[in-house]
C-alpha cells in the first residue's frame, strides 16, 4: 500500500510539475505583457509629440499660455490651456452630479437597503455603466438641453457645458457607487453591530461609523470618477460642443481634450502636419493628468487606509 502510496505521488508530481510550470508562465507574461502596453503607449505618444513641438510654429510656453485652439485654421494657435480648463469644467459639473448621488445610493445599499432591494438596485446600477456613451451624449443633447437646461436657464445654447456635465456625472454614478459600496462592505460588521449596539441609529452608524471607516475606498472612488470624467469622450463631443476658448459660462459650448482629439482626427488631416502631431500632445497631456490623479489616488488610499484584524 505505503508503495503504491508513493508511486501515486509521485506520479502526481511529475504531472503537476510541467502544468504549474506553463500556468506560471502565461501568468508571468500577462503582467509583464501589460507593462510593454503601457510603455508602447507612451513611447508612440512622445514620439509624435516631440515632433509636435519641434515645429517652429509652436513653443513649449505658448502651448500652455495661449487662450485659443486653431490647429486646423489658415493662422493656427496651440493654446492647450483652453482645452484643459473646458475639461476640467465638465468634469467638475459630473464630480457635482456623481459624487452625492453615488455616495448615497452605496451607503442606502450598504446599511439601509433589504437584500431584495438590493438586488434590484444593484443590477440596475450595473445596466447604467453598460449604457454606450455615445447614447449619454444624445440623450444630453435631445432630452436633458431641451427639457431641462433651457427651461429652466435661459440663454442656453443647444450645446452647452452643463447638460455635458451631467450627463457625464449620471455616466459615472454606477462607477462611485459600486467601489464605495465595496469599501462599505469591507469594514468588519463588529463596528456595526456595535454601534448599533451601543444605541446608535442607522444613520449615526453609516455616518459616523462606516464613512470614516470606508474613507480611504470612497475617496479613490471619486478620484476614479474624476479621472473617467476628464477622458470621457464621447458625450462631450455630441452635448459640449466646439468653442475654442476660455469661457467659464456653463450655458455655451466648450471644446474638451478628447473633443478636439475626435473632431481633428475624422477631418482631412494629412500625416505628419503639425495639426495632426498635435493630437498626440493632447494625447500626452490628458496621460498626465490622469497619471497624476491615479497617483493621488494610491496615495490617499493608503494615508487613510484602515486595517481589521
Amino acid at each position: 500500500m505505503e508503495n503504491k502510496k508513493d508511486l501515486r505521488s509521485q506520479l502526481t508530481k511529475t504531472i503537476t510539475r510541467p502544468v504549474e510550470k506553463i500556468v506560471k508562465f502565461f501568468i508571468t507574461a500577462s503582467a509583464f505583457a501589460a507593462i510593454l502596453i503601457s510603455i508602447s503607449i507612451i513611447f508612440t505618444l512622445l514620439t509624435e509629440a516631440i515632433n509636435f513641438f519641434q515645429d517652429p510654429a509652436v513653443t513649449f510656453k505658448g502651448y500652455f499660455t495661449a487662450t485659443r485652439w486653431t490647429p486646423t485654421f489658415q493662422n493656427p494657435e496651440y493654446g492647450v490651456i483652453v482645452l484643459i480648463s473646458s475639461t476640467l469644467y465638465i468634469a467638475v459639473i459630473a464630480c457635482l452630479i456623481s459624487f452625492p448621488l453615488g455616495l448615497f445610493s452605496a451607503i442606502y445599499l450598504s446599511e439601509f437597503a433589504t437584500k431584495r432591494t438590493r438586488k434590484v438596485i444593484k443590477p440596475v446600477l450595473e445596466v447604467l455603466a453598460g449604457v454606450p456613451t455615445v447614447v449619454f451624449g444624445y440623450f444630453a443633447l435631445n432630452w436633458i438641453t431641451p427639457n431641462i437646461i433651457q427651461r429652466f436657464i435661459p440663454g442656453t445654447g443647444v450645446f452647452n457645458a452643463l447638460s455635458a456635465g451631467i450627463a457625464v456625472g449620471i455616466m459615472i454614478i454606477p462607477t462611485v457607487a459600486s467601489i464605495s459600496d465595496d469599501a462599505l462592505n469591507a469594514v468588519p460588521n463588529s463596528l456595526r453591530n456595535g454601534s448599533l449596539a451601543l444605541g446608535a441609529t442607522r444613520r449615526i452608524t453609516s455616518l459616523k461609523i462606516m464613512f470614516p471607516a470606508a474613507l480611504s475606498g470612497i475617496i479613490a472612488s471619486f478620484i476614479l470618477g474624476f479621472s473617467r470624467a476628464i477622458g470621457e469622450t464621447m458625450i462631450v463631443t455630441i452635448a459640449g460642443g466646439q468653442y475654442p476658448e476660455l469661457n467659464l459660462d456653463p450655458r455655451s459650448a466648450m471644446y474638451t481634450i478628447t473633443s478636439s482629439i475626435v473632431n481633428v482626427s475624422l477631418g482631412d488631416t494629412p500625416h505628419g502636419t503639425t495639426a495632426y502631431n498635435a493630437l498626440f500632445a493632447l494625447g500626452i497631456t490628458l496621460f498626465i493628468m490622469t497619471f497624476i490623479l491615479n497617483i493621488g489616488s494610491d496615495y490617499i488610499a493608503r494615508k487613510y487606509r484602515k486595517e481589521y484584524e
